[in-house]
């Protein structure tokens, strides 16, 4: 009896073992229309096209992708909370302040929701990366330093790598941008995969 109680237990061990070996790391991406495949389907924007290619690649790790184009800071802040209770995940990307900054929002807004998202991570235990946001000059210079140092000051707060801006290497070339100079194209959709396995990589391996 003693015998095949221990066997038991030492199949039910492996089994155990196995299941966590094989798991993959979970990285929600909470960001807006620059993560959520805006002017195209679903499947050809690059969160969906590097899904496909961790899994191809067996590199041990998914993205979650809770992007939705017009999304704020503050949408998100509200949001967070409820994902967090739905999904469990290891890493949190936080693509967002585009929209405050393209219609004017407070610097001071956009930090302190940024810090809440941050926080509330922190509070899971998962570990939080921030990505850099950058908008067209549409306030002014004076604007747009003051918008772009609320993701150097956040990340120095909360001491959060943050990602320099994932596509600033694709929108200097218009020809990868739709008309709207914001959003790239299907075609550029690929280098985006490329930029961003290389920062996930960095992330989980380094």
């Amino acid at each position: 009896m003693f015998k095949r109680t221990f066997f038991l237990l030492m199949i039910g061990l492996l089994l155990s073992v196995n299941v966590n070996a094989t798991e993959d790391t979970r990285i929600l991406l909470l960001g807006d229309s620059l993560s959520a495949s805006y002017g195209m389907k679903q499947n050809q924007g690059w969160v969906h096209l590097l899904n496909q290619q961790l899994k191809t690649k067996n590199k041990g790790y998914q993205i979650i992708n809770a992007s939705i184009s017009g999304e704020t800071t503050g949408g998100g802040l509200s949001r967070l909370p409820g994902i967090l209770s739905k999904e469990k995940v290891d890493y949190l990307l936080v693509e967002l302040g585009g929209n405050d900054g393209l219609r004017g929002f407070p610097a001071d807004l956009i930090k302190n929701n940024l810090l809440q998202i941050i926080k509330l991570a922190k509070a899971e235990d998962i570990k939080v990366y921030l990505m850099e946001i950058k908008i067209p000059p549409n306030y002014g210079p004076r604007y747009n330093k003051m918008f772009e140092a609320v993701f150097t000051s956040v990340a120095k707060e909360t001491d959060v790598p943050l990602l320099p801006f994932f596509i600033e290497s694709i929108a200097v070339h218009p020809e990868l941008m739709q008309s709207d100079g914001i959003h790239p194209t299907i075609e550029a959709q690929p280098q985006i995969v490329e930029i961003m396995e290389q920062k996930l990589q960095k992330m989980i391996e380094g």
